[in-house]
């Protein structure tokens, strides 16, 4: 039995009982690991949040623009549903806890998704640079970059999958962390090519402003 399920049983079964046996001016909690395995938890929520905040910034001085930023992190969503629903199969089969090294794992895919949606967005703007017209540049960004977004899939999945296939001593400590990296980066790479070039035609305009200059100029 895991800390998480022995304590939510303390919790939920013994901790009112011993409460109401108690007198008024005095209290009960659980100390020890548990109340560690709590600070442990919020202490890893505010990571998370501040590693997609340093993220977010690093990747607005890269491009110049907080809208490509944002852009890029709405693939987040997509890769920690994967790691959810990688967790909930493996759970079918052994049981396996949201521990402290399965929450690792969310924050080793923050860093390990944003790569293939970078690269999108990055070629999109080289080919807009170079004149061509926005829905032409994003067509080319994945014309070119396919290949590397699923060749480092690949070589994190297989990576990955002995840690979360292979039985062994100590395998139930970092099965985790990998079911969450390989659902993650699964779930991600099979829909950053359709999301990404979706969301990078919104509120665009296919033609390059080189293109309507000419034109206007034809015209008068």
């Amino acid at each position: 039995m895991s800390l998480q399920q022995a304590q939510a049983i303390l919790s939920e079964q013994v901790m009112p009982k011993v409460r109401a046996s108690l007198p008024t001016n005095a209290g009960a909690i659980l100390a020890g690991n548990a109340q560690k395995m709590n600070s442990a938890m919020t202490e890893m929520a505010l990571n998370f949040v501040l590693a997609l905040f340093i993220l977010f910034l690093l990747m607005t001085a890269l491009f110049k623009s907080a809208t490509d930023s944002a852009l890029v992190l709405l693939v987040m969503p997509l890769a920690i549903a994967g790691g959810v629903l990688a967790l909930f199969i493996l759970n079918l089969f052994t049981f396996q806890s949201l521990d402290l090294l399965t929450m690792i794992g969310f924050i080793i895919l923050l860093g390990l998704v944003v790569n293939n949606a970078i690269l999108l967005v990055d070629q999109t703007k080289v080919a807009l640079a170079s004149g061509l017209s926005h829905n032409t540049a994003v067509k080319q960004a994945v014309l070119l970059r396919a290949r590397p977004v699923y060749l480092s899939t690949l070589t994190s999945l297989f990576g990955m999958l002995p840690l979360m296939l292979m039985p062994g001593v100590g395998s139930e400590i970092y099965r985790g962390l990998a079911t969450v990296i390989v659902g993650g980066m699964a779930i991600s790479a099979l829909f950053t090519l359709i999301l990404m070039p979706s969301l990078l035609q919104l509120g665009r305009n296919t033609t390059p402003a080189s293109t309507n200059q000419q034109t206007t100029s034809a015209v008068q």
